[in-house]
Protein backbone atom coordinates (compact mmCIF):
# COMPACT_ATOMS: atom_id res chain seq x y z
CA UNK A 1 0.00 0.00 0.00
CA UNK A 2 2.90 2.39 0.70
CA UNK A 3 4.28 1.68 -2.77
CA UNK A 4 0.85 2.41 -4.25
CA UNK A 5 0.66 5.77 -2.47
CA UNK A 6 4.17 6.56 -3.71
CA UNK A 7 3.21 5.86 -7.33
CA UNK A 8 0.12 8.04 -6.94
CA UNK A 9 2.24 10.89 -5.59
CA UNK A 10 4.65 10.51 -8.54
CA UNK A 11 1.83 10.72 -11.08
CA UNK A 12 0.43 13.78 -9.31
CA UNK A 13 3.81 15.49 -9.61
CA UNK A 14 4.15 14.61 -13.33
CA UNK A 15 0.55 15.18 -14.46
CA UNK A 16 -1.32 18.21 -13.04
CA UNK A 17 -4.62 16.68 -14.20
CA UNK A 18 -4.07 13.86 -11.69
CA UNK A 19 -4.49 16.18 -8.69
CA UNK A 20 -8.00 16.17 -7.16
CA UNK A 21 -10.38 18.94 -8.25
CA UNK A 22 -11.00 21.72 -5.76
CA UNK A 23 -12.93 24.94 -5.31
CA UNK A 24 -15.89 25.67 -7.58
CA UNK A 25 -15.17 22.75 -9.91
CA UNK A 26 -15.35 20.36 -6.96
CA UNK A 27 -18.76 21.74 -5.96
CA UNK A 28 -20.15 21.49 -9.50
CA UNK A 29 -18.89 17.94 -10.03
CA UNK A 30 -20.30 16.90 -6.65
CA UNK A 31 -23.76 18.27 -7.52
CA UNK A 32 -23.67 16.51 -10.91
CA UNK A 33 -22.68 13.21 -9.25
CA UNK A 34 -25.47 13.61 -6.68
CA UNK A 35 -28.11 14.15 -9.38
CA UNK A 36 -26.89 11.23 -11.49
CA UNK A 37 -26.62 8.80 -8.56
CA UNK A 38 -30.01 9.77 -7.10
CA UNK A 39 -31.75 9.46 -10.48
CA UNK A 40 -30.14 6.12 -11.35
CA UNK A 41 -30.74 4.83 -7.82
CA UNK A 42 -34.44 5.67 -7.71
CA UNK A 43 -35.15 4.47 -11.25
CA UNK A 44 -33.16 1.31 -10.54
CA UNK A 45 -35.12 0.62 -7.34
CA UNK A 46 -38.37 1.01 -9.28
CA UNK A 47 -37.19 -1.41 -11.95
CA UNK A 48 -36.08 -3.88 -9.28
CA UNK A 49 -39.74 -4.37 -8.33
CA UNK A 50 -40.35 -5.45 -11.92
CA UNK A 51 -37.24 -7.65 -11.91
CA UNK A 52 -38.40 -9.32 -8.69
CA UNK A 53 -41.77 -10.20 -10.21
CA UNK A 54 -40.25 -11.36 -13.49
CA UNK A 55 -37.65 -13.55 -11.75
CA UNK A 56 -40.31 -15.06 -9.49
CA UNK A 57 -42.43 -15.75 -12.58
CA UNK A 58 -39.46 -17.38 -14.32
CA UNK A 59 -38.76 -19.59 -11.29
CA UNK A 60 -42.45 -20.53 -10.98
CA UNK A 61 -42.87 -21.09 -14.76
CA UNK A 62 -45.35 -18.27 -15.45
CA UNK A 63 -45.33 -14.93 -17.30
CA UNK A 64 -45.39 -12.23 -14.64
CA UNK A 65 -46.39 -8.61 -15.49
CA UNK A 66 -47.02 -8.37 -19.25
CA UNK A 67 -49.94 -5.97 -19.77
CA UNK A 68 -48.79 -2.39 -19.10
CA UNK A 69 -46.28 -1.61 -21.82
CA UNK A 70 -45.56 -5.35 -22.10
CA UNK A 71 -44.56 -5.26 -18.44
CA UNK A 72 -41.93 -2.51 -18.65
CA UNK A 73 -44.32 0.21 -17.45
CA UNK A 74 -45.63 -1.83 -14.51
CA UNK A 75 -43.47 0.09 -11.95
CA UNK A 76 -44.87 3.39 -13.30
CA UNK A 77 -48.42 2.05 -13.02
CA UNK A 78 -47.79 0.87 -9.44
CA UNK A 79 -46.31 4.25 -8.52
CA UNK A 80 -49.26 6.12 -10.01
CA UNK A 81 -51.69 3.88 -8.14
CA UNK A 82 -49.92 4.51 -4.83
CA UNK A 83 -49.88 8.27 -5.41
CA UNK A 84 -53.63 8.30 -6.04
CA UNK A 85 -54.66 5.96 -3.21
CA UNK A 86 -56.21 7.37 -0.06
CA UNK A 87 -53.91 7.89 2.92
CA UNK A 88 -55.38 6.12 5.94
CA UNK A 89 -54.70 7.21 9.52
CA UNK A 90 -56.13 4.58 11.91
CA UNK A 91 -57.53 5.66 15.24
CA UNK A 92 -55.12 5.64 18.16
CA UNK A 93 -51.89 6.02 16.16
CA UNK A 94 -49.14 8.41 17.20
CA UNK A 95 -49.41 10.68 14.14
CA UNK A 96 -45.96 12.37 14.17
CA UNK A 97 -44.08 9.07 14.58
CA UNK A 98 -46.46 7.25 12.23
CA UNK A 99 -45.54 9.71 9.45
CA UNK A 100 -41.84 9.86 10.39
CA UNK A 101 -41.25 6.07 10.45
CA UNK A 102 -41.24 5.44 6.65
CA UNK A 103 -38.87 8.39 6.16
CA UNK A 104 -36.47 7.09 8.83
CA UNK A 105 -36.51 3.70 7.13
CA UNK A 106 -35.77 5.08 3.66
CA UNK A 107 -33.15 7.81 4.25
CA UNK A 108 -30.35 5.65 5.79
CA UNK A 109 -30.56 3.11 2.94
CA UNK A 110 -30.24 5.88 0.35
CA UNK A 111 -27.58 7.93 2.16
CA UNK A 112 -25.24 4.96 2.57
CA UNK A 113 -24.36 5.23 -1.12
CA UNK A 114 -22.57 8.56 -0.69
CA UNK A 115 -19.30 6.90 0.42
CA UNK A 116 -19.30 3.89 -1.94
CA UNK A 117 -16.91 4.38 -4.90
CA UNK A 118 -18.59 3.30 -8.13
CA UNK A 119 -15.82 3.75 -10.69
CA UNK A 120 -12.19 4.59 -11.38
CA UNK A 121 -11.20 8.27 -11.20
CA UNK A 122 -11.64 10.48 -14.29
CA UNK A 123 -8.96 12.94 -15.42
CA UNK A 124 -10.37 16.31 -16.52
CA UNK A 125 -8.88 19.69 -17.37
CA UNK A 126 -9.76 20.84 -13.84
CA UNK A 127 -8.10 17.87 -12.14
CA UNK A 128 -8.95 14.34 -11.08
CA UNK A 129 -12.62 13.57 -10.34
CA UNK A 130 -13.10 10.63 -8.00
CA UNK A 131 -16.28 8.68 -8.78
CA UNK A 132 -17.58 8.77 -5.22
CA UNK A 133 -19.69 11.45 -3.59
CA UNK A 134 -17.71 11.65 -0.35
CA UNK A 135 -14.41 9.78 -0.13
CA UNK A 136 -14.37 9.65 3.66
CA UNK A 137 -11.31 8.14 5.37
CA UNK A 138 -13.75 6.20 7.58
CA UNK A 139 -16.14 5.36 4.76
CA UNK A 140 -16.85 1.78 5.72
CA UNK A 141 -17.51 2.60 9.37
CA UNK A 142 -19.83 5.39 8.20
CA UNK A 143 -21.92 2.88 6.23
CA UNK A 144 -22.19 0.46 9.15
CA UNK A 145 -23.23 3.25 11.50
CA UNK A 146 -25.74 4.80 9.10
CA UNK A 147 -27.46 1.70 7.73
CA UNK A 148 -28.05 0.37 11.25
CA UNK A 149 -30.32 3.38 11.86
CA UNK A 150 -32.90 2.01 9.40
CA UNK A 151 -34.28 -0.30 12.07
CA UNK A 152 -35.48 2.74 14.03
CA UNK A 153 -38.01 3.45 11.29
CA UNK A 154 -39.30 -0.12 11.48
CA UNK A 155 -39.53 -0.11 15.29
CA UNK A 156 -41.30 3.27 15.32
CA UNK A 157 -43.70 2.07 12.63
CA UNK A 158 -44.63 -0.93 14.77
CA UNK A 159 -44.99 1.06 17.99
CA UNK A 160 -46.86 4.08 16.57
CA UNK A 161 -49.41 1.97 14.64
CA UNK A 162 -51.29 0.94 17.81
CA UNK A 163 -51.52 -2.58 16.40
CA UNK A 164 -50.27 -5.71 18.16
CA UNK A 165 -49.15 -7.39 14.94
CA UNK A 166 -47.22 -4.30 13.85
CA UNK A 167 -45.62 -4.03 17.30
CA UNK A 168 -44.50 -7.67 17.19
CA UNK A 169 -42.99 -7.09 13.74
CA UNK A 170 -41.06 -4.05 14.99
CA UNK A 171 -39.76 -5.97 18.01
CA UNK A 172 -38.69 -8.88 15.83
CA UNK A 173 -36.84 -6.53 13.50
CA UNK A 174 -34.94 -4.86 16.35
CA UNK A 175 -33.93 -8.24 17.82
CA UNK A 176 -32.87 -9.46 14.39
CA UNK A 177 -30.79 -6.34 13.75
CA UNK A 178 -28.97 -6.65 17.08
CA UNK A 179 -28.30 -10.35 16.44
CA UNK A 180 -26.82 -9.98 12.96
CA UNK A 181 -25.30 -6.46 13.02
CA UNK A 182 -22.57 -7.73 15.36
CA UNK A 183 -21.73 -10.66 13.07
CA UNK A 184 -21.70 -8.36 10.04
CA UNK A 185 -19.26 -5.97 11.70
CA UNK A 186 -17.06 -8.81 12.92
CA UNK A 187 -16.91 -10.38 9.45
CA UNK A 188 -15.35 -7.22 8.01
CA UNK A 189 -12.47 -7.07 10.48
CA UNK A 190 -10.36 -9.56 8.42
CA UNK A 191 -10.95 -7.29 5.39
CA UNK A 192 -9.64 -4.31 7.33
CA UNK A 193 -6.66 -6.36 8.56
CA UNK A 194 -5.67 -7.09 4.96
CA UNK A 195 -6.25 -3.56 3.66
CA UNK A 196 -4.81 -1.78 6.70
CA UNK A 197 -7.39 0.97 6.18
CA UNK A 198 -11.14 1.58 6.52
CA UNK A 199 -11.35 3.64 3.32
CA UNK A 200 -13.27 1.76 0.63
CA UNK A 201 -10.93 2.91 -2.15
CA UNK A 202 -7.99 1.48 -0.18
CA UNK A 203 -9.82 -1.84 0.14
CA UNK A 204 -10.42 -1.90 -3.63
CA UNK A 205 -6.77 -1.09 -4.38
CA UNK A 206 -5.61 -3.81 -1.98
CA UNK A 207 -7.68 -6.37 -3.90
CA UNK A 208 -6.23 -5.14 -7.20
CA UNK A 209 -2.76 -6.25 -6.04
CA UNK A 210 -3.54 -9.11 -3.65
CA UNK A 211 -6.55 -10.84 -5.22
CA UNK A 212 -10.25 -10.68 -4.42
CA UNK A 213 -11.14 -11.09 -0.78
CA UNK A 214 -13.77 -13.70 -1.61
CA UNK A 215 -10.81 -16.03 -2.26
CA UNK A 216 -8.61 -14.78 0.58
CA UNK A 217 -11.46 -14.44 3.12
CA UNK A 218 -14.13 -16.91 2.02
CA UNK A 219 -15.72 -17.48 5.43
CA UNK A 220 -15.87 -13.72 6.10
CA UNK A 221 -17.79 -13.31 2.85
CA UNK A 222 -20.18 -16.11 3.82
CA UNK A 223 -20.90 -14.48 7.20
CA UNK A 224 -21.31 -11.03 5.64
CA UNK A 225 -23.71 -12.29 2.97
CA UNK A 226 -25.93 -14.14 5.47
CA UNK A 227 -25.95 -11.10 7.76
CA UNK A 228 -26.83 -8.88 4.78
CA UNK A 229 -29.90 -11.03 4.10
CA UNK A 230 -30.91 -10.66 7.74
CA UNK A 231 -30.25 -6.89 7.79
CA UNK A 232 -32.43 -6.30 4.71
CA UNK A 233 -35.28 -8.49 6.10
CA UNK A 234 -35.21 -10.71 3.03
CA UNK A 235 -36.17 -14.36 2.94
CA UNK A 236 -35.32 -16.57 4.74
CA UNK A 237 -35.03 -13.78 7.35
CA UNK A 238 -38.32 -11.93 6.75
CA UNK A 239 -39.77 -12.74 10.19
CA UNK A 240 -40.64 -9.05 10.92
CA UNK A 241 -43.29 -9.17 8.17
CA UNK A 242 -44.24 -12.84 8.16
CA UNK A 243 -47.65 -12.88 6.48
CA UNK A 244 -48.67 -16.22 7.95
CA UNK A 245 -48.17 -14.94 11.51
CA UNK A 246 -48.26 -11.11 11.57
CA UNK A 247 -50.47 -10.17 8.57
CA UNK A 248 -47.94 -7.68 7.09
CA UNK A 249 -45.86 -7.02 10.19
CA UNK A 250 -44.72 -3.51 10.99
CA UNK A 251 -46.46 -1.89 7.97
CA UNK A 252 -49.87 -3.47 8.55
CA UNK A 253 -51.58 -0.09 9.13
CA UNK A 254 -49.85 1.78 6.29
CA UNK A 255 -51.27 2.59 2.87
CA UNK A 256 -50.47 4.54 -0.31
CA UNK A 257 -46.98 6.10 -0.53
CA UNK A 258 -46.14 5.53 3.14
CA UNK A 259 -46.61 1.81 2.48
CA UNK A 260 -44.50 2.06 -0.68
CA UNK A 261 -41.65 3.82 1.12
CA UNK A 262 -41.01 0.70 3.19
CA UNK A 263 -40.65 -1.39 0.03
CA UNK A 264 -38.47 1.26 -1.61
CA UNK A 265 -36.29 1.23 1.52
CA UNK A 266 -36.02 -2.58 1.35
CA UNK A 267 -34.86 -2.56 -2.27
CA UNK A 268 -32.55 0.40 -1.61
CA UNK A 269 -30.99 -1.58 1.26
CA UNK A 270 -30.54 -4.52 -1.12
CA UNK A 271 -28.67 -2.32 -3.59
CA UNK A 272 -26.46 -0.88 -0.84
CA UNK A 273 -25.72 -4.36 0.57
CA UNK A 274 -24.91 -5.66 -2.94
CA UNK A 275 -22.56 -2.72 -3.56
CA UNK A 276 -20.83 -3.39 -0.24
CA UNK A 277 -20.36 -7.09 -1.01
CA UNK A 278 -18.95 -6.22 -4.43
CA UNK A 279 -16.61 -3.63 -2.90
CA UNK A 280 -15.36 -5.58 0.10
CA UNK A 281 -15.02 -9.05 -1.43
CA UNK A 282 -15.16 -8.88 -5.25
CA UNK A 283 -12.75 -6.07 -6.10
CA UNK A 284 -15.31 -3.29 -6.45
CA UNK A 285 -14.91 -1.30 -9.65
CA UNK A 286 -11.37 -2.59 -10.34
CA UNK A 287 -10.71 -3.45 -14.00
CA UNK A 288 -8.78 -6.74 -14.27
CA UNK A 289 -5.42 -7.06 -16.07
CA UNK A 290 -4.52 -3.36 -15.87
CA UNK A 291 -3.22 -0.99 -13.20
CA UNK A 292 -4.05 2.30 -14.95
CA UNK A 293 -7.45 2.45 -13.25
CA UNK A 294 -5.72 2.32 -9.84
CA UNK A 295 -2.59 4.45 -10.22
CA UNK A 296 -3.06 6.33 -13.49
CA UNK A 297 -2.71 7.79 -15.99
CA UNK A 298 -6.50 7.70 -15.99
CA UNK A 299 -8.65 7.20 -19.07
CA UNK A 300 -12.28 8.12 -19.63
CA UNK A 301 -13.02 4.82 -21.39
CA UNK A 302 -11.34 2.86 -18.61
CA UNK A 303 -13.39 4.73 -16.01
CA UNK A 304 -16.60 3.99 -17.94
CA UNK A 305 -15.65 0.31 -18.14
CA UNK A 306 -15.05 0.25 -14.37
CA UNK A 307 -18.54 1.68 -13.77
CA UNK A 308 -20.11 -1.07 -15.89
CA UNK A 309 -18.03 -3.76 -14.13
CA UNK A 310 -19.22 -2.48 -10.75
CA UNK A 311 -22.82 -2.35 -11.99
CA UNK A 312 -22.58 -5.93 -13.26
CA UNK A 313 -21.39 -7.18 -9.86
CA UNK A 314 -24.26 -5.35 -8.14
CA UNK A 315 -26.81 -6.88 -10.53
CA UNK A 316 -25.40 -10.34 -9.85
CA UNK A 317 -25.90 -9.98 -6.09
CA UNK A 318 -29.38 -8.53 -6.60
CA UNK A 319 -30.25 -11.62 -8.63
CA UNK A 320 -28.94 -13.78 -5.76
CA UNK A 321 -31.18 -11.88 -3.31
CA UNK A 322 -34.24 -12.57 -5.49
CA UNK A 323 -33.23 -16.14 -6.30
CA UNK A 324 -32.92 -17.01 -2.60
CA UNK A 325 -36.29 -15.41 -1.83
CA UNK A 326 -38.15 -17.63 -4.28
CA UNK A 327 -36.19 -20.78 -3.41
CA UNK A 328 -35.95 -21.10 0.38
CA UNK A 329 -38.65 -21.06 3.07
CA UNK A 330 -38.31 -18.71 6.03
CA UNK A 331 -36.73 -19.77 9.31
CA UNK A 332 -38.58 -20.31 12.53
CA UNK A 333 -37.79 -17.52 14.95
CA UNK A 334 -35.79 -19.76 17.28
CA UNK A 335 -33.72 -20.96 14.30
CA UNK A 336 -33.04 -17.37 13.28
CA UNK A 337 -31.81 -16.41 16.75
CA UNK A 338 -29.75 -19.61 17.14
CA UNK A 339 -28.03 -19.08 13.80
CA UNK A 340 -27.04 -15.53 14.74
CA UNK A 341 -25.83 -16.08 18.31
CA UNK A 342 -24.71 -19.74 18.41
CA UNK A 343 -23.13 -20.06 14.98
CA UNK A 344 -22.44 -16.74 13.20
CA UNK A 345 -20.93 -14.78 16.09
CA UNK A 346 -18.57 -17.54 17.40
CA UNK A 347 -17.53 -18.32 13.83
CA UNK A 348 -16.72 -14.65 13.15
CA UNK A 349 -14.61 -14.40 16.32
CA UNK A 350 -12.71 -17.63 15.55
CA UNK A 351 -12.08 -16.44 11.99
CA UNK A 352 -10.68 -13.10 13.16
CA UNK A 353 -8.17 -14.92 15.39
CA UNK A 354 -7.24 -17.29 12.54
CA UNK A 355 -6.63 -14.56 9.94
CA UNK A 356 -4.75 -12.39 12.44
CA UNK A 357 -2.51 -15.35 13.31
CA UNK A 358 -1.82 -16.09 9.62
CA UNK A 359 -0.98 -12.45 8.87
CA UNK A 360 1.27 -12.30 11.94
CA UNK A 361 3.03 -15.45 10.75
CA UNK A 362 3.52 -13.99 7.27
CA UNK A 363 4.93 -10.82 8.79
CA UNK A 364 7.38 -12.84 10.90
CA UNK A 365 8.38 -14.94 7.86
CA UNK A 366 9.64 -11.88 5.97
CA UNK A 367 8.50 -9.23 3.52
CA UNK A 368 8.60 -11.68 0.58
CA UNK A 369 5.60 -13.58 1.97
CA UNK A 370 3.64 -10.34 2.43
CA UNK A 371 3.58 -9.64 -1.31
CA UNK A 372 0.39 -10.09 -3.32
CA UNK A 373 0.91 -13.51 -4.96
CA UNK A 374 2.41 -15.25 -1.92
CA UNK A 375 -0.10 -13.77 0.48
CA UNK A 376 -3.07 -14.65 -1.77
CA UNK A 377 -1.83 -18.24 -2.24
CA UNK A 378 -1.30 -18.83 1.50
CA UNK A 379 -4.57 -17.19 2.55
CA UNK A 380 -6.45 -19.05 -0.18
CA UNK A 381 -5.04 -22.40 0.99
CA UNK A 382 -5.91 -21.63 4.63
CA UNK A 383 -9.45 -20.73 3.59
CA UNK A 384 -9.95 -23.93 1.59
CA UNK A 385 -8.85 -26.02 4.55
CA UNK A 386 -11.01 -24.03 6.99
CA UNK A 387 -14.11 -24.27 4.76
CA UNK A 388 -13.68 -28.06 4.41
CA UNK A 389 -13.24 -28.49 8.16
CA UNK A 390 -16.18 -26.21 8.95
CA UNK A 391 -18.86 -27.34 6.52
CA UNK A 392 -17.85 -30.87 5.51
CA UNK A 393 -16.59 -32.22 8.84
CA UNK A 394 -18.00 -30.21 11.75
CA UNK A 395 -21.33 -29.16 10.28
CA UNK A 396 -22.35 -32.51 8.72
CA UNK A 397 -25.28 -30.90 6.89
CA UNK A 398 -27.07 -29.42 9.92
CA UNK A 399 -26.58 -25.71 9.18
CA UNK A 400 -26.51 -25.79 5.38
CA UNK A 401 -29.38 -28.25 5.00
CA UNK A 402 -32.90 -26.76 4.70
CA UNK A 403 -34.02 -27.84 8.18
CA UNK A 404 -32.97 -30.15 10.97
CA UNK A 405 -34.27 -31.28 14.33
CA UNK A 406 -32.66 -31.63 17.72
CA UNK A 407 -33.71 -35.28 18.03
CA UNK A 408 -30.96 -37.88 17.78
CA UNK A 409 -30.97 -39.81 14.46
CA UNK A 410 -31.42 -43.13 16.31
CA UNK A 411 -34.57 -41.81 17.99
CA UNK A 412 -35.88 -40.60 14.62
CA UNK A 413 -35.30 -44.06 13.13
CA UNK A 414 -37.07 -45.71 16.09
CA UNK A 415 -40.13 -43.49 15.58
CA UNK A 416 -40.15 -44.29 11.88
CA UNK A 417 -40.12 -48.04 12.56
CA UNK A 418 -42.96 -47.57 15.06
CA UNK A 419 -44.94 -45.60 12.49
CA UNK A 420 -44.43 -48.32 9.87
CA UNK A 421 -45.65 -50.99 12.31
CA UNK A 422 -48.80 -48.96 13.04
CA UNK A 423 -49.55 -48.59 9.34
CA UNK A 424 -49.06 -52.33 8.78
CA UNK A 425 -51.44 -53.08 11.69
CA UNK A 426 -54.07 -50.69 10.28
CA UNK A 427 -53.83 -52.29 6.85
CA UNK A 428 -54.19 -55.76 8.43
CA UNK A 429 -57.38 -54.69 10.23
CA UNK A 430 -58.84 -53.32 7.00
Amino acid sequence: MNALHGVNALYEAIDPNNTPVSGGAFLIFTIVKMLIIFTVYMVGVAMLTLAERKISAWIQDRHGPNRVGKGWLQPAADGLKNFMKEETMPAGVNKPLFVLAPILSFIPALTGWCVIPFGAPVATRWGRVDLVLADLPVGFLFILALTSLGVYGIVLAGWSSNNKYALLGGLRSSAQMVSYEISMGMSTIPVLLLAGNVSLNSIINQQAWGGWNVINLTVAFFIFMVAAFAETNRLPFDLPEAESELIAGYHTEYSAMKFSLFFIAEYASMVTASALMATLFFGGWDVPFTAHDNIGPYSGWLSLLSVFIFLGKILFFLFVFMWIRWTLPRFRYDQLMSLGWKFMLPLALIYIVLIAAVLLGLSAAGSRFQQGAWQAAILGSVNVIFVIVLFAILDRGRIISPAYGRMHPKEVERLRRLDRRKRVAVEAVR
